[in-house]
């Protein structure tokens, strides 16, 4: 099932996605279920199905003005070098344990949005990755009861400004500017998904292929990764966790390529589907 946040009718709702097709979750549940998150922490997907059963569809996916596919996540968390591509492009030792930093909610912009190029940089790189959701929380979970806790999965840019990143050894600034990363442009719940499933992550800029991989070739896999967060702070229902970018990115081309005013960056993620976003100055 896919699930999204969007604007519709001047409010802002939820909803499934069938195909072309928008069932408004929102008005249909909205004096149970609030947004999107609590959906999620729900995790009544049956109670849902029957909600549209049989049901005409309130709307069309052109539309929407999708949000972020969860607009109040508590925390986002971010991995970098998970990939060995990326690890070697970027002169890094492998480390035993993954590399975690964190997104506020304000950086994250919506499928069919707008990425922001501000003014105090033209660094603005793209970083595809694939997306977690988090849909039960816990402390200290399990490596082996990890993807219990997962709701699905999405696309997300971890789009970086460079330069800012490079300013100290924490990379806080150069991940956080306003609207300069993205998520969705839904969420598809895990039970889409065999156990042993492998997702294709792909980055376009402007029809051109800059980034592919896959999850069998993450250096910390998904269920490590919630594991290892989970160690050190309790995670929740809402809760996001980009899994890493792979090699090809910008900066460490030669020449560098940097996103600039009109260019249009996808990112795909196998039976996920397609994040896409122009890039406008700041």
């Amino acid at each position: 099932m896919k699930l999204a946040s969007y604007m519709l009718d001047g409010r802002s709702s939820y909803g499934v996605i069938h195909g072309e097709n928008v069932f408004d979750l929102g008005r249909r549940l909205g004096a149970r279920f609030g947004d999107l998150k609590t959906i999620v922490e729900a995790g009544r997907y049956d109670e849902i199905r029957d909600a549209i059963s049989g049901a005409n569809p309130d709307a069309s996916v052109g539309s929407l003005e999708f949000q972020p596919v969860i607009p109040n996540p508590g925390k986002i968390f971010c991995v970098g070098i998970n990939y060995d591509e990326h690890r070697i492009e970027a002169g890094r030792e492998r480390s035993e344990r993954p590399t975690i930093f964190t997104r506020f909610a304000e950086s994250q912009a919506a499928h069919r949005r707008p990425l922001l190029l501000p003014r105090e940089s033209d660094h603005l790189d793209y970083e595809g990755e694939i997306a977690v959701v988090i849909g039960r929380g816990g402390r200290r979970i399990r490596r082996e009861d990890a993807m219990a806790h997962v709701a699905g999965y999405s696309c997300y840019n971890d789009a970086t400004l460079r330069d800012w990143q490079r300013h100290t050894t924490q990379w806080t600034p150069g991940k956080n500017f306003v609207a300069t990363g993205s998520f969705g442009p839904w969420l598809v719940t895990e039970d889409e998904f065999a156990d042993d499933a492998v997702l294709t992550l792909t980055t376009r800029l402007n029809g051109r292929v800059m980034q592919q991989a896959d999850t069998t070739m993450m250096i910390f896999s998904i269920p490590v990764v919630i594991a290892y967060i989970s160690t050190f702070v309790p995670l929740a229902a809402g809760d996001v966790i980009a899994t890493g970018t792979p090699g090809g990115v910008g900066f460490k081309r030669n020449p560098p390529v940097y996103m600039k005013p009109g260019d249009v960056v996808e990112v795909e993620v196998s039976d996920v589907g397609t994040l896409t976003n122009t890039i406008e100055p700041d």
